[in-house]
């Protein structure tokens, strides 16, 4: 169908009509982006797996009466606070970025046509729309001018499909080619593609290589804690003379004695087990401090809150995040596959020059110049320079047209007696081998962007159209390179990122440009590129430009550059790079591009600034690093603390069947608090957010795992060994019972200190200072009296404290010959200090 055809002339719905049906709930209600609610957020930072383990910890501590003991109670309201907070600002930011990103479709009523954002659309609207643009609402078509719909994104059909009037458009598939306009039949939830588009704009932490880490390793963690917290409870509270039996059997004999009735039965509880010395106090205390430490419980809240931060940092450089693993997927991409319109040039054009052919009078190739721009309804940026150009009209009326197609790379209007103009590529509608097409080539080699006009022998809407043109002039349009092009090519060099010029222009312009920029190497024209997935990727390995790139050829070159093993990122802006956008790993669209492509990129540079993504980049390894970092601390410590509890517990097993007295555990919950406050929690908050430009390497778990066990390991041996020399049985006093657990926490204090400062290398002087401070508090806290009494210290034993200095000293040793060797299996040369790039 070449002419419009309309159902029905309608001017849309009135303000009456939109106002009762928002009354009636006919509204696409389907919120922007599918974020949790704050309420949501609150609750799944609030009511988490490890907040309940604490909180039942918290509580068993509270029946002792040793408030100071549950001092690690306030981890639940940091853990909660700090994830709610960052979480929340991070939605706020996407949201406020998401309302700049959307698509708004042009919608027409009696009042006139204006763009609305989606959830504006009642039902029955009528709704306009051109290429590039995405059917928000399912619908049927009203009117249509050559109007071709692709449904790939739903069906996984790519061919465009063909729409007349009285067809229906499905939500979630995009314009093409041609305009037209479709009545909303069904809006909100009701509409085909609504449910999918929420499931694929949530905010999300999942499908990320960093997040199945941390799950791996949580899941690894859990096999742990059973045995050990198993293990650790009986031997605390069954084997080491803590009176709990006898206290239980004789309350219970109290109740039954008494027959008291309820009240009573509290009465007697009361009475007999929560006196102020019960005997079973302090074993109760010294399993608590066993199972605190086991909990990861700053993992995830880290990972969440580096996460968060991202978005917030991209947001202020106007970076929409549409899915937050796209922060952690860029940083490992190695290849980046960049369109040169818009991308290393600006969008908009003008006119450089127009060179005759073929002898045609000057005045009627500025008249079917000016007609066809006219007469395009949604010209591109060619299409509004040449309008700008040649002004005014002729005033010719077209008989047909033929929409711009990335697939056929012409357009043309049929104009009945002042003959078939078409524009368009030249090395598309020209003989190879003519004058025209060997000056075209010579133009596009200097970087310019060169259309052919011609005049055709058929209707511009024939089957066999263009047939056969008459060249009539060459347009020679330039376009402005983008000033920050070249130094984030430069950029992408230095980081080993390689970067693919993939354009629909003519090869020798695109290499032109490219040259220009510094991006040096082989240029090809796609129309020469092998089908052959193998023999494809080998040509992309050896090439760097490519020109005259077909749509469904840009997708094929990304899933090859994937067989490869390459971790592939796509920017584009046309409606052409949807699908090469959605099969990237990481699709980069320009903010001010198609509805289509924003809709599936997991990146929106807002600016449209592609000097954006080496923040981008940048950010997902600051992410990536410090996370690793931040884990290697947080897993180390559930490593040494399940490993203590498992020798005490074995000990006090083993006491079952031979001849000594069981081991209490060294701690009591205090001290795994302090223990963790300046060697793990602050400066894991610290390190999270820290600046980190390292490359980001693949196989999380293996590094973390390798670093955190046999560090986490160390520490709980060394531990152990300096308390079992100073332990000196259950019946000792209260004072030197203490010196025993002070001289163990001397001990993993200097250890796990070590571990900070292997962890946060290379140094600079910030990482320094970082260290130092931690080291220096744990100082003053044992230099002060008052601290000493409130954190039941006692390091006047000087035998026991040197022994446990010595035993600390030595462990540090292991830990940094362990950083050495880690570096060798890992095969990453060890830094001491920062070496600037």
């Amino acid at each position: 169908m070449t002419e419009t055809t309309v159902v029905e002339p309608l001017t849309g719905l009135s303000d009456a009509e939109v106002a009762q049906r928002v009354a009636d709930g006919k509204t696409n209600d389907v919120p922007t982006r599918a974020a949790r609610s704050v309420s949501e957020i609150v609750r799944s930072n609030v009511f988490t797996r490890i907040n309940a383990i604490l909180g039942v910890l918290f509580l068993i501590v509270l029946t002792t009466g040793s408030l100071i003991n549950g001092l690690f109670g306030l981890l639940i309201i940091a853990n909660s606070g700090i994830g709610i907070i960052q979480e929340i600002r991070a939605k706020r930011t996407l949201d406020q970025l998401a309302i700049v990103g959307q698509a708004r479709p042009t919608v027409r009523r009696q009042s006139g046509t204006a763009e609305l954002p989606p959830n504006e659309v009642v039902l029955d609207d009528v709704i306009e729309v051109g290429p590039g643009d995405q059917i928000v609402v399912d619908g049927e078509v009203l009117e249509e001018a050559n109007l071709e719909v692709d449904e790939s994104l739903l069906t996984g059909e790519a061919d465009p499909i063909a729409k007349d009037a009285g067809d229906t458009v499905m939500s979630g598939s995009f314009v093409v080619a041609g305009t037209g306009a479709y009545r909303a039949t069904k809006v909100g939830r009701e509409a085909y593609a609504a449910r999918l588009a929420e499931e694929a704009s949530k905010f999300t932490l999942v499908k990320s290589e960093l997040r199945t880490g941390i799950n791996k390793i949580l899941r690894f963690v859990t096999y742990l804690l059973w045995p050990a917290g198993l293990l650790t409870i009986y031997t605390q509270l069954f084997t080491t003379d803590s009176g709990l039996r006898e206290s239980l059997a004789t309350t219970f004999r109290n109740i039954v004695d008494n027959d008291a009735g309820w009240q009573g039965a509290l009465q007697i509880i009361r009475t007999d087990l929560f006196t102020a010395d019960a005997a079973w106090h302090e074993p109760v205390l010294r399993m608590v401090g066993a199972l605190v430490p086991m909990v990861p419980e700053g993992l995830v809240l880290m990972t969440s809150i580096a996460f968060a931060v991202g978005v917030i940092r991209l947001g202020r450089r106007q970076c929409l995040v549409n899915e937050l693993p796209a922060i952690e997927g860029l940083a490992r991409v190695d290849v980046v596959c960049a369109d040169k319109t818009g991308t290393l040039t600006e969008n908009g054009m003008r006119l450089s020059d127009l060179k005759g052919l073929g002898g045609i009078d000057r005045g009627r190739i500025d008249d079917a110049l000016a007609a066809l721009a006219a007469d395009d309804a949604r010209p591109n940026a060619s299409m509004q320079a040449i309008a700008e150009a040649f002004g005014t009209p002729p005033g010719w009326r077209a008989t047909a047209s033929a929409p711009f197609k990335s697939a056929t790379k012409w357009s043309g209007t049929s104009y009945g007696e002042h003959g078939n103009w078409v524009i368009g590529a030249p090395d598309v509608l020209l003989d190879p081998g003519s004058a025209a097409a060997a000056e075209a080539e010579r133009i596009g080699a200097q970087g310019l962007r060169v259309l052919l006009l011609g005049s055709s022998d058929r209707p511009v809407d024939a089957p066999d159209a263009p047939g056969q043109v008459t060249p009539a002039a060459l347009v020679v349009l330039e376009q402005k390179v983008r000033p920050d092009a070249r130094d984030t090519l430069d950029y992408f060099a230095d980081q080993k990122v390689s970067v693919k010029v993939i354009s629909g222009d003519n090869a020798v312009s695109v290499g032109a440009v490219a040259g220009s920029l510094g991006l040096h190497g082989a240029t090809l024209d796609a129309r020469q590129l092998p089908e052959e997935q193998g023999a494809l990727a080998d040509a992309l390995q050896s090439h760097t430009t490519f020109g005259r790139v077909r749509p469904d050829q840009k997708r094929t070159m990304v899933h090859a550059l994937q067989s490869r093993g390459h971790t592939v990122a796509m920017t584009g802006d046309g409606v052409n790079d949807v699908l090469a956008l959605k099969d990237a790993d990481i699709g980069v669209a320009m903010g001010s591009g198609s509805s289509a492509t924003r809709a599936v990129a997991q990146i929106v540079l807002l600016d449209n600034k592609f000097a954006t993504l080496p923040y981008v980049v940048g950010e997902g390894r600051r992410v990536i690093g410090n996370i690793e970092r931040v884990s290697n601390l947080f897993l180390t410590k559930t490593v040494y603390s399940v490993f203590l509890a498992l020798l005490v517990g074995l000990v006090g097993l083993g006491s079952q069947f031979f001849d000594y007295d069981p081991l209490l555990y060294p701690f009591q919950p205090i001290h795994v608090t302090i223990a963790a406050w300046f060697t793990i929690g602050i400066p894991a908050f610290i390190l999270s957010l820290a600046p980190n430009n390292e490359r980001a390497h693949t196989g999380f778990v293996r590094r973390v795992m390798l670093a955190a066990l046999p560090s986490g390991m160390t520490v709980g041996i060394a531990t152990f060994v300096s308390y079992l020399i100073a332990y000196q049985g259950n019946d000792v006093s209260r004072e030197v019972q203490d010196q025993a657990s002070t001289a163990a926490l001397i001990t993993l204090l200097i250890a796990g200190w070590w571990v900070l400062a292997t962890v946060a290398r290379p140094y600079e002087w910030w990482r320094v200072l970082l260290v130092a401070v931690s080291g220096l508090a744990y100082v003053v806290i044992f230099s002060i009296p008052l601290a000493r009494e409130l954190f039941m210290l006692d390091p006047s034993n000087l035998a026991m404290t040197s022994t446990a200095v010595v035993i600390g000293l030595l462990a540090a040793g292991v830990i940094e010959a362990l950083w050495w060797l880690q570096g060798r299996i890992l095969g990453e040369p060890r830094r001491l200090w920062k070496v600037e790039d």
